[in-house]
């Protein structure tokens, strides 16, 4: 297993869908994103400034050749049932995107894993055998990936993963990934726990699914800056809730159980989060007795705060379409596609969350 590092921000010049580098420093700097106009309100993804020297891709150093993606044959893998707010936004995303640009539906095959890793390495070496000539990819699992490698990069079928980063080496096994520094979102989401907590009291997290860097990089982010601006909170209970709404409430109740003077909950997703929300309410917990704070950015979840049930909630943005199909466009026209490209992310608090609900997914 190749280790996971934090990611680098890598600079990318896609159109419309990007900040201005000057805009991109103003957001890192607040840990905010600088969006404005129709991008802003229409929740769409920005990518964060360059990382200089950043490792990059070519069509000829990948070794494949030019596609039209109007008339190509385009896979996309989900990896789990969407019933969950986010994968409905991402599937929908994807699909969008392919008819704005004209795809023929019949030329985007879409699959769900339904949470099966064995199902989802399936369904996309199935896409391979089909003949289509680009795979964008919401993995599973980071690893586990080898024989779909060996059948695309036979093919030269270029591979954009989004969501979750898969431990390989890009340019070689896949051509660039999409998606959040998701060990920065487990950072802001400490600080936000520590302000509402007063920087003191016992902390419960609800992880993420294991086998997958979200788990992984969400978890350590929200440790290392805990111990850092605030060491009078205790994590006093950490347990699996799957990424699941279902899972995340019977956790916490069994959480309750064990620790009924748990002062706070840092939900690794909203599904587990809005659980958890449910799971208090059986308890006979008031509005704020249990501070909650979560990573995604649903309405349930921005709503939750609204309501006063939930602290904030940190965005992890979904609407992958435009700027994987804009990524792919650049790359069959032979231009350079970084092996990351983040995207940033805003936040929701009591103080925002009513006025941009809208923005949520």
């Amino acid at each position: 297993m190749r280790a996971l590092s934090r990611f680098r921000p890598a600079i990318i010049t896609l159109g419309t869908t990007l900040l201005l580098v000057s805009a991109c420093a103003k957001a890192e700097d607040s840990d905010t994103p600088a969006a404005s106009g129709a991008n802003a309100s229409a929740g769409a993804q920005v990518a964060q400034s360059a990382a200089p020297g950043a490792k990059s891709c070519t069509l000829d150093q990948f070794g494949g050749t030019k596609v039209d993606l109007s008339t190509a044959k385009i896979g996309f893998s989900q990896s789990e049932k969407e019933a969950n707010p986010f994968r409905i936004a991402e599937t929908q995303s994807i699909k969008d995107e392919a008819a704005k640009l004209g795809i023929p539906a019949a030329n985007l095959q879409t699959t769900n894993a339904n949470s099966q890793f064995n199902k989802q390495i399936s369904d996309v070496e199935q896409m391979i055998d089909s003949g289509v000539q680009l795979l964008v990819i919401a993995p599973l699992n980071s690893d586990g990936w080898d024989s779909v490698f060996a059948k695309a990069s036979a093919k030269k079928i270029p591979i954009i993963t989004i969501d979750r980063k898969i431990n390989a080496d890009s340019c070689t096994d896949y051509l660039t990934f999409i998606g959040s520094d998701f060990e920065k979102q487990g950072q802001r989401a400490a600080d936000k726990m520590a302000a509402a907590l007063g920087n003191k009291g016992s902390v419960a997290i609800l992880l993420g699914a294991p086998g997958n860097n979200v788990t992984t990089l969400r978890t350590k982010g929200f440790k290392d800056q805990i111990a850092k601006v605030a060491p009078d909170i205790k994590i006093s209970f950490e347990q699996t809730g799957q990424f699941s709404r279902e899972e995340g409430q019977k956790v916490t109740e069994q959480l309750l159980q064990s620790n009924s003077d748990i002062n706070g909950i840092y939900a690794e997703n909203d599904e587990m989060a809005l659980g958890a929300e449910v799971a208090l309410k059986g308890a006979g917990k008031a509005k704020g007795d249990v501070k909650i704070v979560s990573i995604d950015g649903t309405k349930g979840a921005v709503q939750g705060i609204v309501d006063g049930w939930i602290s904030a909630v940190i965005e992890s943005n979904p609407r992958f379409g435009p700027l994987a199909f804009e990524t792919a466009t650049k790359f069959f026209n032979g231009e350079p596609i970084p092996e990351d490209i983040i995207i940033a992310d805003r936040e929701y608090d009591e103080a925002s969350a009513k006025t941009d609900l809208g923005s949520a997914y």
